[in-house]
């Protein structure tokens, strides 16, 4: 079954990062979002990638070209040219990078990647954004209820800090919890192509008529995921990653 990973966008809100590379490429713990994402497909089994490109794809095909050789020890001979590879990193993915378009919107990336993506079931989600998600259980869940598309609904971090009264008395204070109302759409699609048929165009929005309608129809239903989940919106939330990263044992790294 392939991934797709929609990697296309400008990230201007964190245009600090994203003057000089694309979004997914922002490191945390000195790897590309990118990375973290594909293992975490990857310890699942899921090793097929479709990465739709757009603004700054270049860096994208750079990196993932040059990806077994930073990660292993080499010899050159700067005499002749010649390199000589030793041990590297094994990963096993194959990936396919298709440009999409600079300024294409979801919808229309994912319409793009129709003919790389065949007539199959996919999963599918966003290049800025991290979770430890059951994969197996969000595919079982899809294939139980037989719908067109599946999306992991997530109860997202708090901004601030949440208090417990008694009249005016503090009782609690609990440092960002995650919210305890409110499921947002926390990406990691699992689709039929079906799908395709609800999205009009490269203009198509997919968090907009397509999602809207699949619900209207009767096609979208949400796997319930109550565990981790953080995008990377923010320079601020690329902290809270690093941060994460930066304990040893970030909770999303489900991957030895």
């Amino acid at each position: 079954m392939k991934v797709a990973i929609l990697a296309g966008g400008f990230g201007t809100r964190l245009a600090e990062e994203t003057e000089i590379k694309p979004k997914p490429m922002v490191e945390i713990g000195g790897h590309p979002m990118l990375w973290h994402i594909m293992k975490h497909y990857a310890h699942f089994g899921f090793d097929e990638f479709v990465i739709a490109l757009g603004y700054k794809g270049e860096h994208i095909k750079r990196w993932m070209k040059d990806y077994s050789m930073l990660n292993a020890d080499m010899t050159v001979d700067t005499r002749t040219g010649d390199i000589r590879v030793h041990e590297q990193e094994k990963v096993g993915w194959v990936v396919d990078l298709v440009d999409t378009g600079l300024k294409t919107l979801t919808g229309g990336r994912i319409k793009r990647l129709r003919p790389w993506l065949g007539e199959s079931t996919f999963m599918l989600t966003w290049g800025d954004g991290v979770s430890d998600v059951d994969l197996d259980a969000l595919l079982d869940f899809h294939r139980r209820h037989g719908k067109l598309a599946t999306l992991t609904a997530v109860r997202p971090p708090a901004r601030y800090g949440h208090l417990g009264f008694e009249g005016e008395k503090v009782t609690a204070f609990t440092e960002k919890p995650q919210t305890a109302e409110g499921w947002i759409n926390g990406a990691f699609f699992v689709l039929e192509p079906g799908v395709f048929d609800y999205i009009e165009g490269d203009e198509t929005m997919f968090e907009h008529d397509p999602l809207t309608n699949l619900a209207r129809d009767g096609q979208l239903y949400a796997y319930k995921h109550s565990s981790f989940w953080q995008c990377m919106d923010t320079l601020r939330e690329k902290h809270i990653l690093q941060t994460l990263w930066d304990t040893g044992t970030p909770p999303w790294k489900l991957w030895s």
